[in-house]
């Protein structure tokens, strides 16, 4: 397994011969507005994608956890082709279709795809009125033959979903959207240098990967600011920070 952090939560994930594109956000720096009702007018993203877009257009299957711009933007749908394998929550199929991808596919519970397993979790994209407000996320879970087991947590705070799904699948690596997104109001919607440092202690057998930071105006946490959380906490060394366009 072979795993590049493309930038904010966009993967490209080299698994048990198949090469799959995770959450892809394909806009140019600063081509999106500002997330609004965040404290910061900057606009999106806040950073240039770390190489040419060519190298990231060919994927075997497309996993997108759910469809808030910054996972699955305008530049994405205009550049991937669209007989792309895409698999989704259940619910947007119908507006990737729209798009004119032929072949849509929508996870209820579980899939298979040449010969991997691709298991959907739930997760909870905030905590009250605005975590209804931002809907149904979904992660996912794959496993296969010879293949570590990986889970990618997408856009959820820590909560009885992800401990679920880490009790239930036990992954060797688990891939969180970190950044503490939020809005001037409310909690968090994503996890915090806190919730990374609950992962990391509820489930020590798993290797956390955190990405989703330093792109997108609303994501408060940075880099910098998990690592010196984790470094006070003592969990440093058990987590993977990477930057953009790196190899895991």
């Amino acid at each position: 397994m072979k795993i590049q952090l493309i930038r904010h939560a966009s993967l490209w994930l080299a698994y048990a011969g198949s090469n799959f594109l995770v959450d892809p956000m394909f806009g140019d720096r600063a081509t999106m507005p500002p997330i609004a009702n965040s404290g910061d007018d900057r606009p999106n993203p806040l950073v240039p994608l770390p190489g040419p877009l060519g190298a990231w257009l060919e994927p075997d299957a497309v996993l997108v956890t759910h469809l808030h711009p910054d996972h699955w933007d305008a530049a994405a749908i205009q550049a991937l082709p669209k007989t792309a394998q895409i698999f989704c929550q259940h619910g947007d199929g119908e507006a990737i279709a729209s798009s004119g991808f032929a072949r849509t596919t929508e996870i209820q519970d579980e899939t298979s795809f040449r010969g991997i397993r691709i298991h959907r979790t739930d997760g909870r994209h905030g905590t009250g009125e605005i975590g209804e407000k931002m809907g149904a996320v979904s992660g996912f879970v794959l496993q296969a033959e010879g293949e570590p087991t990986l889970y990618i947590a997408g856009d959820t705070i820590w909560c009885d979903k992800v401990k679920e799904a880490l009790d239930l699948y036990k992954p060797d690596m688990t891939i969180v959207n970190a950044g503490g997104a939020r809005f001037l109001v409310g909690d968090a919607i994503t996890m915090d240098e806190d919730d990374v440092s609950k992962v990391i202690a509820y489930a020590p057998y798993t290797r956390v990967a955190a990405v989703h930071m330093d792109a997108i105006n609303h994501c408060h946490v940075t880099r910098d600011r998990l690592r010196t959380r984790l470094a006070g906490n003592r969990l440093l060394e058990k987590a993977i920070i990477p930057e953009d366009g790196d190899w895991l």
